[in-house]
């Protein structure tokens, strides 16, 4: 069962999540490395809740992250997507898409592709005037990614809202920038 849309990019199929899912969702939740800046390695239980949460806003709000599956292979690669936990009383920082792929799927510019398929999604469908992106300082690969995307630093060291509590800088742009940059031809 599915709540959302399925979005297709020429390597990626980005769709709601679903329960066969879990156990690459699990993985992922459970490499240090690739969640050293999403709030560091996660149990099963903890990676299932994580997912469900993911579901529900689809559910609840009529959006979330996606369910990354990479094309030629398959495979569900990571999550990524628009997220408001909470909506405007939720605490978060704004109308964000994030990212977070498997090491296997990292710098491949699959994060990108499946960014401007998202925001793209974001600005059409759900009206969104702004997008961001909240990331640590330190989190370089995704810091590229936000600025390939176009967007720059809006805020720094905002707070996370609990039980995450961590500062990030957040990065963004308006919809009129994105539209303005998605339809001039590049140089």
């Amino acid at each position: 069962m599915s709540f959302g849309p399925t979005l297709e990019t020429s390597r990626l199929i980005l769709r709601p999540p679903i329960q066969d899912d879990f156990a690459a969702f699990a993985a992922f939740g459970a490499d240090e490395e690739v969640t050293r800046h999403l709030g560091g390695a996660a149990s099963p239980h903890a990676s299932w809740r994580a997912m469900a949460t993911v579901a529900g806003s689809w559910a609840l709000m009529g959006f979330g992250m996606f369910s990354v599956i990479e094309k030629a292979s398959g495979d569900w690669i990571g999550r990524l997507g628009p997220w408001f936990p909470g909506g405007p009383e939720g605490g978060w920082p704004g109308t964000e898409v994030g990212w977070g792929l498997v090491r296997a799927a990292q710098g491949k510019g699959y994060a990108v592709e499946g960014a401007r398929a998202a925001i793209d999604w974001a600005f059409d469908h759900l009206g969104w005037s702004e997008v961001i992106h909240c990331i640590a300082k330190a989190n370089t690969p995704s810091i590229a990614v936000a600025r390939r995307l176009g967007s720059y630093v809006m805020h720094e060291d905002v707070m996370l809202p609990a039980p995450i509590g961590v500062a990030i800088d957040v990065y963004g742009q308006a919809r009129d920038d994105w539209r303005a940059r998605v339809s001039s031809p590049a140089p």
